[in-house]
């Protein structure tokens, strides 16, 4: 067997680190320059077009790490200390008197000439009101020093990091009011195919409801793109022309289905007459047909039409692409090792992407893996990634990546 981390071979088909490594080279060769300033409650799930450098010092001056007492170690010499003054979060204290002690509340500024804060915990209060310390104090202890987080001039956050929760609250306690992100991408979701009825209407002889619209659109939406829903194309070539020529604005065209080698794959058609076809045939499982090409200069990505095709090819190739094209470095999910909690008995020259969860620490599988399923999406929690020629028992490690590091 091989081991977890190794592709085997592949025949004439794409491996997908091939096509992975081609996509974001062709991304990276048309980054989207245009960006605009926001307010920083708008840039969740934006990417940050420019650094984020520190313009102070965080924490600006030296602060207590809790609620206590601040003085000089040199001054305790194990008799009480009397109390000169309190010192509150937001407040500037005085000087600290020489041989008295300050009390002092989390957050607050150490005042010149103490070196040292205890807890309260180990202080007692006389009824003369000084203080009595009962454990041993050191210099330093309990003070947050000035810049212990950031100083002047660091690098705080990269350009290209998407910004979320804890990037926006950074940049708040550094006192931004708004950030420089990168323009949205602009992305034109196409179905294709006859047989595709939008829910809502009735369906006629041998129609099913287009699924992938609605869950591509929701997806791209989550990764802070505009999207252009170009609605479903029917199966004529010409039509698909036109229709591709009339989205000529967008930075890309992302559509399902008609992406394969049959007379009806008319996308695949207009590509060659029209444009480029880069890329296409991947050893993936299931996603075979993915196809990366242009349209009179426009980026085309068509993924298959069997909602867990789309789901898999999207997930591990199209959004990598769209995050590249806004200068996000890191682009490719988390994934680690768990044991198998199924047996695999037979081998295949594409590497598979099972729907899985974990139960009992090991990977579970979904019942049925075709690629028409997508309620095995529903029920998965993540992808389960089997090797080419690969076969599994019971307790074989396989690569897990979890559907929260794709789906945002």
């Amino acid at each position: 067997m091989n081991p977890a981390g190794k592709p085997g071979k592949t025949g004439s088909l794409l491996p997908v680190e091939v096509a992975l490594a081609r996509l974001l080279e062709m991304a990276e060769a048309a980054p989207i320059r245009e960006r605009e300033r926001l307010p920083l409650a708008q840039v969740e799930g934006r990417v940050l077009a420019d650094d984020l450098i520190s313009t102070l010092d965080l924490p600006p001056w030296p602060n207590s790490a809790m609620d206590g007492y601040a003085l000089r170690t040199a001054d305790w010499g194990g008799e009480p200390l009397v109390v000169s003054q309190r010192i509150f979060a937001g407040q500037a204290p005085q000087p600290l008197q020489p041989g008295t002690c300050a009390r002092i509340f989390t957050g607050a500024p150490v005042p010149a000439g103490a070196d040292c804060v205890e807890m309260q915990e180990n202080a007692e209060v006389l009824a003369d009101e000084r203080v009595r310390f009962t454990e041993a104090m050191s210099p330093g202890q309990n003070i947050r020093p000035q810049g212990q987080e950031t100083t002047v001039g660091e690098l705080v956050l990269s350009a290209g990091t998407r910004l979320g929760p804890i990037e926006q609250g950074l940049a708040a306690s550094l006192g931004c009011a708004e950030l420089e992100v990168v323009r949205k991408v602009r992305v034109a979701v196409l179905s294709t195919g006859d047989e595709l009825v939008e829910p809502g209407q009735a369906l006629g002889p041998g129609q099913i409801y287009n699924s992938n619209r609605v869950l591509l659109c929701s997806w791209l939406q989550r990764l802070g793109c505009e999207v252009i829903d170009a609605g479903i194309l029917v199966d004529d070539l010409e039509i698909t022309r036109q229709r591709l020529g009339e989205l000529a604005d967008v930075d890309l065209i992302l559509s399902t289905g008609g992406v394969s080698v049959g007379e009806a794959d008319f996308l695949g058609i207009a590509l060659r007459e029209e444009g480029e076809l880069t890329l296409w045939k991947l050893a993936i499982k299931p996603g075979k047909p993915l196809t990366f090409g242009h349209f009179r200069g426009v980026p085309v990505i068509g993924l298959p039409g069997n909602p867990a095709s789309t789901l898999v090819t999207f997930a591990l190739l199209a959004r990598p692409y769209l995050l590249r094209r806004q200068g996000v470095a890191d682009v490719e999910p988390l994934k680690f090792q768990v044991p198998a909690g199924f047996v695999w008995p037979k081998a295949g020259n594409r590497r598979e992407y099972l729907r899985g969860r974990l139960e009992n620490g090991r990977a579970i599988i979904y019942r049925n893996q075709s690629s028409g399923v997508l309620r095995s999406a529903a029920w998965a929690e993540g992808l389960v990634e089997v090797l080419e020629d690969r076969t599994l028992v019971e307790g074989d490690w396989v690569n897990f990546i979890p559907l929260s590091e794709v789906l945002g």
